[in-house]
């Protein structure tokens, strides 16, 4: 089950120097991309790099989630994208017939992590298998499962005066889910990524991103940082250029919410989709939206585990049917039906009759919650103590800023029995799912005051407690 611990945190804390500040977080339910017909041919049509940061939201989806897309027609096209069995696949066709195909052997299911994809384009390289190269993370890959390399001197498609998608084919069904940083295009040039658009950090020799700001773009050649805010097609969207070409993208679908500060330089925590319960619940928006089954009552957690320091979160409920919903922390995954956030190795904060819940056991504690409201479970594990709040007020007067003396706290924490707790919600309701939305500082919903942590991380809804932060690889660097 992939996730983060401390001391396992990934590029994103390891590394320094170079800091991206945004991704695009898209959601195939919303049918979200990004598109642009260059306005004339490139610099080459035989030689081309295009790189791009990802971290996954769904897997194992019955159709391709497409990463980038270009097409003359529904016979001519260059994809990138993920197969239904989470391999990596880049292929062309030609009037309607294999052109070319690299298919990996590897598979890309860790939904918890960044990684960073380098495609190299030169198809009139004498010896056939340079004439297309796939580098993930810095490393060439040598293992396919499908191996096609093209003619000598064909001409990509990507690059050249025809429909580009990032995202999407722009049809039906074929959108990606998940998040997109650094996303570079360079007409006219064969780079390998270390050195370009990336390189191995020195001391923990993990692969991280570098400025590619200063690299040569070409004609068609772009730079999507995703720090614009909003939509449209030009420098003030999303999708602006921001290589000095002005060769923006129109978005489809996109809003402002979609900006992330989820990056390859600071990951953030999301819901785990392979530590669930619910059979036939469904999780959206870049991992951050559960929606429930009936009848299924079981917890799901998040990415990054902790077992020190202080954290604070955000949860919102949704849906009518939050009568059984439970928010809070756990230890393990959820083992069957019943085992919701409340169990034996948890802590939860009960919606329909605001009592706190431990072991099975329930026990008179602050409000009853529901629809709309946000829920803030502030965890310190430097003195085992967690707290709750109901709209930015903590529930039983309690104070998270009080140490040891634990103020209001709802329960002295016992030692997690895996070592790590990770925060979960669940629900349960014969007649009706429920749905929850969780902000670890990313959020998935619209915030109408904006609140950080003591490191400026993070956009919550309500103050974070003095001395507690965001969950994300940088602070848990520092204070995990």
């Amino acid at each position: 089950m992939p996730l983060i611990l401390p001391g396992n945190v990934g590029s994103a804390t390891a590394a320094t120097g170079y800091d991206v500040a945004n991704s695009c977080r898209f959601n195939d339910g919303d049918s979200a991309y990004m598109h642009k017909t260059p306005g004339g041919a490139g610099t080459s049509a035989d030689l081309f790099t295009f790189s791009m940061w990802i971290k996954r939201g769904i897997i194992s989806s019955s159709d391709r989630i497409v990463l980038f897309y270009a097409q003359s027609d529904a016979q001519n096209f260059d994809r990138i994208s993920f197969t239904d069995a989470d391999v990596l696949e880049w292929k062309g066709v030609r009037s309607d017939s294999q052109a070319f195909n690299l298919t990996t052997s590897q598979v890309f299911r860790d939904i918890s992590s960044w990684y960073h994809l380098h495609f190299i384009w030169d198809s009139a390289d004498s010896t056939a298998d340079n004439r297309m190269r796939i580098y993930v993370n810095g490393t060439q890959v040598t293992a396919f499962g499908t191996r096609a390399n093209p003619s000598s001197g064909l001409d990509a498609i990507i690059g050249s005066a025809q429909k580009h998608s990032v995202g999407s084919t722009g049809s039906s069904g074929t959108y990606y889910d998940g998040y997109m940083a650094e996303v570079v295009y360079l007409d006219g040039q064969e780079l390998t990524p270390d050195g370009n658009t990336g390189e191995f950090d020195e001391d923990s020799g993990i692969w991280k991103p570098i400025d590619v700001s200063g690299l040569t773009f070409g004609n068609n050649g772009f730079y999507l940082e995703f720090k614009e805010s909003g939509t449209g097609t030009n420098a003030s969207g999303m999708g602006a250029d921001t290589s000095g070409n002005t060769n923006h993208f129109a978005v489809n679908n996109l809003t402002a919410i979609d900006q992330s500060t989820d990056t390859c330089t600071n990951n953030f925590a999301t819901l785990n989709p392979l530590d669930k319960l619910y059979n036939g619940g469904t999780f959206t928006e870049g991992n951050l939206k559960v929606v429930t089954a009936d009848s299924i009552y079981g917890a799901v957690t998040s990415t990054i585990g902790i077992n020190s320091g202080k954290w604070y979160a955000e949860f919102k409920a949704t849906d009518a049917g939050r009568d059984f919903a439970m928010v809070g922390i756990k230890s393990t995954p959820a083992t069957g039906n019943g085992d919701g956030v409340g169990a034996n190795d948890g802590y939860a904060y009960y919606s329909y009759n605001g009592k706190k819940v431990h072991g099975g056991t329930e026990t008179a504690y602050g409000d009853t919650y529901d629809d709309g409201d946000i829920i803030g479970v502030a965890v310190d594990l430097d003195n085992n103590k967690i707290y709750w709040s109901k709209n930015g007020t903590f529930q039983n007067s309690g104070d998270p800023t009080t140490g040891s003396t634990g103020t209001g706290s709802a329960y002295d924490l016992d030692a997690p029995p895996s070592g790590f707790y990770f925060f979960s919600v669940s629900h349960e309701d014969n007649a009706d799912g429920g749905t929850w939305e969780a902000n670890f500082g990313s959020p998935p919903y619209a915030i109408s005051s904006g609140n950080t942590d003591g490191n400026g991380y993070g956009n919550f809804e309500y103050a974070v407690p003095s001395g507690y932060y965001a969950l994300n690889t940088k602070n848990l660097a520092e204070y995990g």
